[in-house]
């Protein structure tokens, strides 16, 4: 085998040691939902869809908006947009009304400089997305941009901005503490927003979301929501909502409602659910299937850590849940909680998007996977098999074997579990650095394959105890943020081509061997000479 391989094969290895890959096959444990692959081997890096049709418009991060008709990708895609894929930037969202299709990305001009996020609205004429029409020029940053976007059962738009980064009015602060005190700088962050047709923040005091959700009996908008380090939420979103952000995460004690300096006549409300251990519940929607009435008071949501799928129920007013567990009666889920009673399936890696299909069914983006899959009902199952796979219990693992392995946490890997999230910024750089470079290359691509079944005889067992004793996640945080940070330099270089892949990976290499090898291989030479001088 030529060096050069060798070298880069060693490359592919330092990614895939820490970089995720896939989770097990995902599974349902209801009997009476069936799960489908509906399109296969769609790519990297896609996130969120909406239906125009039946056809779907599905985004990659990275700036392409495909087409999947019949259950198929086309080849080209429909619109190509020019952005900054960096971090949580990029082409975020996406709904429709009829054939008007509304998209939320972070713009850059014609040098990939970042102009911040921007709403268009374009035409769809069964082929391609024409006449772009700019309605809403947003603050961004490379995190908490959010974008999901949504359409009411009235037609209205919807789409949420996290808080950028920026800490003002809609945030909760007081004016006398911003700076700089320019108050404009602060706005059209930690919002909900009426896009088309323009209207005042329906809610704020938002950090960050990735999922909206319009109940179809009630028109009530729900949002998911991403804490800090504790308190991931699901909300009802009513006009006028204060969501509490900076103050506040998860449920608010009187003296945290009490430092709320207000906002105009927004009123802050505890979260319908939250968890105290942070799990980024991203996707977001309800039932409604033709075939049968028992899913319509339930509400679906996906998670980005665990790649877990629940399932809530809703109360008789449909403002809230209900459950049987008495864990979870306090709409919390304190760290020992058991959550058997809201987890319907899991193995789905990050659940970006849930949406309902003209056809009822529900439709999943898993962000890092191939696949869309779909849900429907059994009496549905029949008369829509597809030429796909059809997941169960049956055709994958006995559920108690996969409730035994997601209770010890094996889905998870080395770098989710040492930095806590796969939405962590290292995390991130790692999978962007993967899709975006890696595997645009054959010879990536190859390696990958390779190293992912070497990676998986023992990632689990380090994550599982990364979970379990902190010093060791401490001590493997240590070992791999130096190569972490060293890869960084990787997005700032083009990696277009074979050659520049390898030839980047041969430096990096380089660079890592000096710092695990060539700095500790000095100081004991340094300590030894030192040593022996002493004894002379």
């Amino acid at each position: 085998m030529k060096p050069v391989i060798i070298i880069a094969m060693v490359f592919v290895l330092m990614i895939g040691l820490i970089v995720p890959s896939i989770f097990a096959e995902p599974v349902l444990y209801d009997e009476n939902l069936v799960l489908q692959e509906y399109a296969r081997d769609i790519g990297w890096g896609y996130t969120t869809m909406t239906f125009v049709g039946d056809d779907i418009l599905l985004l990659q991060k990275l700036g392409a908006v495909s087409l999947i008709r019949d259950g198929i990708i086309q080849e080209e895609p429909v619109l190509e947009i020019d952005v900054n894929p960096i971090r949580e930037s990029g082409l975020l969202g996406v709904t429709s009304v009829g054939a008007t299709v509304y998209l939320y990305f972070t713009e850059v001009d014609s040098d990939g400089e970042q102009l911040g996020n921007r709403i268009y609205k374009y035409d769809w004429n069964g082929e391609k997305l024409v006449n772009p029409v700019l309605l809403k020029e947003l603050p961004s940053n490379e995190y908490h941009n959010s974008g999901a976007m949504v359409t009411g059962l009235d037609d209205q738009v919807y789409a949420v901005v996290g808080d950028t980064g920026k800490y003002g009015p809609l945030q909760n602060k007081l004016l006398e503490e911003l700076y700089p005190p320019e108050t404009k700088d602060y706005m059209d962050t930690s919002v909900i927003l009426r896009v088309d047709p323009e209207g005042p923040y329906l809610a704020m005091g938002i950090r960050n979301s990735f999922g909206l959700a319009i109940d179809p009996f009630t028109g009530n908008l729900w949002a998911t929501e991403s804490g800090d380090d504790d308190f991931d939420e699901i909300n009802l979103i009513p006009d006028k909502f204060n969501s509490g952000w900076n103050k506040i995460m998860g449920p608010a004690t009187e003296s945290e409602i009490d430092s709320l300096p207000g906002y105009e006549d927004y009123i802050y409300g505890d979260p319908k659910f939250s968890w105290e251990k942070v799990v980024t519940p991203v996707g977001i929607n309800f039932g409604n299937f033709k075939e049968t009435r028992n899913y319509d008071n339930s509400l679906f949501v996906g998670d980005c850590n665990n790649g877990h799928l629940y399932k809530f129920e809703l109360n008789q007013n449909r403002d809230g849940f209900v459950f049987s567990n008495p864990d979870l009666q306090d709409n919390l889920v304190n760290e020992n909680d058991s959550t058997d009673e809201i987890i319907l399936g899991t193995g789905f890696r990050c659940i970006t998007d849930i949406e309902r299909g003209p056809d009822g069914f529900l439709y999943l983006v898993s962000h890092g996977e191939r696949v869309i899959y779909r849900i429907l009902p059994i009496e549905a199952a029949a008369e829509n098999s597809l030429e796909t796979n059809v997941l169960t219990s049956e055709s994958l693992e006995t559920e108690s074997e996969i409730t035994d392995s997601e209770n010890t946490g094996g889905g998870c890997l080395i770098a989710t579990a040492t930095y806590g999230s796969e939405m962590a910024s290292e995390v991130q750089q790692l999978r962007e650095l993967r899709d975006n470079s890696l595997l645009q290359t054959q010879s990536g691509t190859s390696f990958m394959n390779i190293f992912n079944d070497f990676y998986y005889s023992f990632s689990p067992i380090i994550a599982d105890y990364e979970r379990e004793n902190s010093v060791f996640k401490e001590m493997v945080k240590i070992v791999i943020t130096p190569m972490i940070t060293s890869l960084s330099i990787l997005n700032y270089v083009d990696m277009d081509s074979e050659v520049e892949v390898l030839g980047y990976g041969i430096s990096m290499i380089i660079l890592n061997l000096g710092m695990y090898l060539g700095v500790p291989a000095v100081v004991i030479i340094g300590i030894r000479k030192m040593t022996r001088v002493r004894l002379n």
